[in-house]
């Protein structure tokens, strides 16, 4: 799943190449990529045809384009070609997009064949010749429209307004993160996958930033010192940092930016799917453990566990 540098990477393509075109035509093409959206798919392509989409914007792991104005889908409402909406919709809504396992949103020429997994098209109303498309292969992810929290400035999506902020954002309290850290009693790396707890920190981006402070993964949070948690802090900016500016890890062809490219990041990797591969520090073999569904890399000797109360 992707994680806070790829959203990233996809984040800042939109903003370029897709905020502030106006949706000219929807398609959804399976209805899974909109479960999320519980009036259904007619009622998706109504409510977002004739609206502008604004700036995109991201928190943690999550994206989302805000979108104003009325436009054709108002008009075809009142006529009862399509379900009631508000026509005179200027702000308050948004297009949340869950990427899940394999979702891509990449931006296409019009003409350009489709993908075999394509699920939903948008088409805009300028000539630009380019169109949206959501591309799922397992069909976890997704695009729905929500309204936004009241006088958020970031215009977020009400149902994801639980999602705490994410370690690059300049509004990141490092000093609540740690008293919330000490309360949690639970273990890092457990609290690091915590959305609400700090956002954009997945399985990939944990190992490495425990790699580098020489963490174990389960050392108890109540351990923590205001130093020690600032240290790791900025090794998780680190490596996402260091990860965002070569677009990302791609391990295969599921993570993709908008253009379909892929990111570099699994080259630099320290830690993370680099079992019984020499660690770059001090030369011990990577280790590999199940943890939650999931696997952990560390190195036994610079990370080494905790003793047992």
């Amino acid at each position: 799943m992707p994680e806070l540098p790829e959203v990233e990477v996809v984040r800042r393509g939109l903003a370029r190449w897709v905020s502030g075109r106006t949706v000219d035509t929807v398609e959804v093409r399976h209805p899974r990529a909109i479960r999320r959206h519980t009036a259904g798919a007619e009622d998706f392509a109504a409510r977002l045809t004739g609206l502008r989409i604004g700036p995109a914007r991201r928190r943690g792991k999550y994206l989302w384009l805000p979108v104003t104005g009325g436009g054709p889908a108002a008009q075809s409402a009142a006529e009862g070609i399509a379900p009631v909406i508000t026509p005179d919709v200027t702000h308050g809504l948004a297009v949340l997009a869950h990427l899940g396992m394999s979702g891509q949103l990449l931006v296409q020429p019009q003409d350009a064949p489709d993908e075999k997994h394509l699920r939903i098209r948008i088409r805009f109303a300028d000539s630009d010749g380019t169109e949206l498309r959501f591309v799922d292969q397992r069909t976890f992810g997704g695009l729905s429209l929500h309204d936004t929290v009241p006088g958020d400035p970031d215009l977020l999506p009400d149902v994801i307004a639980h999602i705490a902020r994410d370690p690059l954002d300049p509004a990141f309290d490092d000093a609540a993160f740690h008293d919330a850290l000490r309360r949690r009693r639970t273990t890092i790396k457990r609290a690091l996958l915590d959305q609400t707890l700090i956002s954009g920190v997945g399985n990939i981006y944990a190992d490495e930033a425990l790699w580098r402070s020489r963490l174990h993964y389960d050392r108890p949070t109540a351990t923590f010192t205001r130093p020690r948690t600032a240290e790791l802090l900025g090794h998780v900016r680190d490596v996402m940092t260091a990860a965002l500016a070569v677009g990302g890890t791609s391990f295969d062809s599921l993570y993709v930016n908008v253009n379909g490219e892929s990111g570099y990041f699994e080259r630099s990797l320290d830690a993370y799917g680099r079992e019984d591969e020499p660690c770059r520090r001090c030369g011990t073999p990577i280790r590999r453990r199940p943890w939650m569904n999931r696997s952990s890399y560390f190195c036994p000797r610079c990370q080494r566990p905790p003793r047992p109360n």
